[in-house]
């Protein structure tokens, strides 16, 4: 475990264990991880701390909302948001 990941593993322990990273953006890192309270496979988008320190978490925060509301076959939906030890 080492750097942001070894972080999140810790954070979030108790809900999720992270398997590996998915993808990377502008803003965030995807992981694949398992949701332990509901044994389902989910993907955890985290954004990207030095993003965060520089620009705020306010974009971020309004892209959660906007995803929240979506319902489509193509786009994954949201069942959890939140923060975890500053992550």
């Amino acid at each position: 475990m080492s750097g942001l990941l070894g972080h999140l593993q810790v954070a979030l322990a108790e809900r999720y264990r992270i398997e590996r990273e998915i993808g990377r953006g502008g803003m965030a890192t995807v992981y694949l991880a398992e949701d332990l309270k509901h044994r389902r496979p989910v993907a955890l988008k985290v954004l990207s701390p030095d993003l965060a320190a520089n620009l705020g978490t306010d974009r971020f925060l309004r892209e959660i909302e906007i995803a929240a509301r979506l319902a489509h076959p193509h786009i994954l939906s949201l069942h959890d948001s939140g923060d975890a030890d500053g992550l």
